[in-house]
């Protein structure tokens, strides 16, 4: 059989939980194939967001907060995974595409075992009761694109079944939101993570190639006296 060891193995997009104390990896999630497209929106956080856009004034908002920020953006991610037992040849697959499918649905779920102890607390007569809380999941796409974020949404359509009825072939729609340093505390490993991955994008930013003012038809004069 014909060999090309030159051709680089792709990278895998995956997900990767953290224990948030010792920064190990729990558990690492490798998605069978790279989503084709993804969808990213990023909202600004903006001080001045009340104030009037129009001319008179009126605005409840203050003028001069009109360009500063309140912090980092809210930033969403957006992306459809197909998984497809037919494709893994190499792996036995008595349950279908169940594991994967499972795997998946646990990161939106509390395990048994905090549940029995909430449970616990509750019989206990417990008043105030924490809310459970989950490892620190990580979002990565290639070594450029690492973040700490929430998952928002996770629709799941099965396509295709076995004799048994596992499902062996399934689309996915994931929905991320970005964990930034005002969704984390301070000193938290997830914030360090967000800061590291805004720091990237600083630098990926300061290796643009900047433009000309006479691209524009514009010259510094104009922009310095205000005529445009």
């Amino acid at each position: 059989m014909t060999r090309y060891p030159d051709i680089p193995k792709p990278i895998r997009s995956g997900i990767v939980l953290v224990d948030p104390e010792r920064g190990t990896p729990q558990r690492i999630i490798i998605l069978q194939f790279n989503p084709d497209t993804l969808e990213r929106s990023l909202a600004p956080q903006s001080a001045g967001d009340q104030a009037d856009s129009g001319g008179g004034g009126s605005g409840s908002g203050d003028k001069n907060e009109a360009l500063r920020l309140k912090g980092p953006a809210q930033e969403t991610w957006k992306f459809t995974a197909e998984i497809d037992a037919t494709d893994q040849f190499e792996v036995a697959a008595l349950d279908g595409i169940h594991p994967q499918l499972a795997t998946l649905e646990m990161l939106v779920q509390p395990t048994t075992a905090k549940l029995r102890d909430a449970m616990r607390l509750s019989k206990k007569g417990t008043i105030e009761i924490s809310p459970i809380e989950m490892p620190l999941t990580l979002f990565t796409w290639g070594s450029k694109r690492v973040m700490p974020v929430r998952i928002t949404e996770l629709s799941i359509n099965e396509s295709a079944f076995d004799v048994n009825l596992n499902p062996i072939r399934a689309s996915l729609s994931v929905g991320l939101k970005v964990l930034t340093v005002s969704d984390l505390p301070a000193g938290h490993r997830g914030a360090e993570l967000y800061l590291a991955h805004l720091a990237q994008k600083e630098r990926l930013a300061a290796a643009a190639r900047g433009g000309a003012l006479s691209a524009l038809g514009l010259n510094s004069g104009d922009i310095g006296l205000g005529r445009v």
